[in-house]
């Protein structure tokens, strides 16, 4: 059974508009179509698109820190003459 919502959800969107290389909104992380048909969505289809942004979101902030872990890592390695 679905819980009965009292408030409408919220667009994701932050103003921020501009897609990177695989399509995502680089402001709210939507695909192309998750932002065109946002208004014509169910709760539950907007609930599950808000559970996509926030996996788009670790993963992104995932490979941010491996980037940051790799890019410091490099200093120690150049003195060794690799």
């Amino acid at each position: 059974m679905e819980q009965l919502e009292f408030f409408a959800i919220p667009s994701p969107c932050v103003g921020a508009c501009e897609a990177d290389g695989n399509g995502l909104c680089k402001g709210c992380l939507r695909s192309r179509n998750e932002r065109l048909y946002w208004l014509k969505m169910s709760d539950a289809q907007k609930h599950q698109v808000i559970r996509l942004i926030a996996a788009r979101r670790r993963k992104l902030q995932k490979q941010a820190w491996e980037k940051q872990q790799a890019s410091a890592e490099l200093p120690e390695q150049a003195g060794l003459g690799f």
